[in-house]
């Protein structure tokens, strides 16, 4: 089954994903080439990190992607995982590739419609167990025949291990400020995160400038 599930996840990757694959800049950057693996040969601009019947509380995701003009990009892939509601990062079975594998199953892919918009639809996630770690949702950007880097993760201003110590120490405004307030609205959270493409981005190649 294991052997079966892998590739199944190879067909769902899209030819230019498994071989010709846009540089990774800003590095360094871990486990910035899992962002190609088992990306969906179609992608929309609403999709989900974790599935409806993961436990925890709901959240939905969403944003504009604004390029180096401030105007909105249509086209950019995001890709973004994160832990469980336990701060752990559930398994993604069978899967050979390391970085892959450490990242778990609760990720996903969208692509910004003519508006630049894109929803990821998941759940809150955990902090890690133990540590002193702000909860967080990691997030990439791909841009298609230019470049992928990682940009700040999404991070929640009532979370409070989220100090202005924290803050210093992790807030780079790579792609943009990653700092939200939540809201919750009939039992779901609702979070804001805007990026803007290149922001901050050591070797940002300014594709399309």
């Amino acid at each position: 089954m294991r052997h079966l599930f892998l590739m199944l996840l190879l067909a769902a990757t899209p030819a230019g994903a498994q071989g010709q694959r846009e540089p990774v800049v800003g590095l360094p950057c871990e486990g910035c080439e899992a962002v190609f693996f088992g990306m969906p040969a179609q992608l929309g601009a609403r999709a989900r990190i974790a599935p409806a019947s993961e436990p925890g509380a709901p959240m939905v995701v969403t944003g504009r992607v604004l390029n180096r003009k401030g105007q909105a990009q249509a086209g950019v892939i995001l890709y973004a995982y994160q832990t469980d509601s336990r701060g752990v990062y559930p398994e993604l079975a069978g899967i050979l590739d390391v970085e892959t594998r450490r990242q778990g199953r609760l990720r996903g892919w969208v692509k910004t419609n003519a508006s630049g918009r894109y929803t990821f639809d998941t759940i809150r996630p955990g902090s890690y167990p133990g540590e002193d770690v702000p909860e967080h949702i990691h997030f990439h950007v791909i841009e298609p025949g230019c470049a992928t880097y990682y940009i700040d993760d999404i991070m929640f201003a009532d979370d409070p291990k989220l100090t202005p110590r924290q803050v210093q120490r992790i807030a780079r405004n790579r792609g943009g400020n990653g700092i939200s307030l939540p809201v919750r609205q009939d039992g779901v959270w609702q979070v804001q995160r805007d990026i803007h493409l290149g922001r901050n981005i050591p070797g940002d190649p300014a594709c399309g400038a």
